[in-house]
């Protein structure tokens, strides 16, 4: 029986950009950081709130993925807060250029996206 998503994982075109888009950005928390050197290949482990929930690697020339929330694939990675108004004026300041806050037409509940370093699609939503 499954229990819950354990991690997400994302390889990255920039390492240290996303490293510091995750960290310094989204404020996520590093569990742990390793270089293995057989693959040359960064892991970082990161957390929110002291739950694991993300590795980010870096690989040698990963190919390019079409990365449209609608294109086949992982749609988007999604986070909860508090205050959407807050939070996206935040990200802007940090230089994001996240898109407008608009309402979900199923859920009527608000939302907006940026994008993360790789062009992910990143959603803020608020419960």
């Amino acid at each position: 029986m499954m229990k819950k998503i354990h991690h997400i994982a994302i390889i990255t075109g920039n390492y240290e950009k996303s490293k510091d888009f995750y960290i310094n950005k989204l404020g996520l928390e590093i569990i742990r950081e390793e270089y293995r050197e057989t693959r040359k290949s960064y892991k970082l482990d990161l957390a929110l709130n002291g739950e694991y929930i993300i590795e980010l690697f870096s690989f040698e020339n990963p190919p390019e993925r079409v990365s449209n929330p609608e294109a086949k694939g992982l749609r988007h990675l999604c986070f909860e807060v508090d205050d959407l108004g807050k939070e996206r004026e935040r990200l802007n300041l940090l230089g994001l250029n996240c898109e407008e806050i608009r309402v979900d037409e199923y859920t009527n509940k608000k939302f907006f996206f940026c994008k993360d370093p790789d062009n992910l699609p990143i959603e803020f939503y608020e419960e």
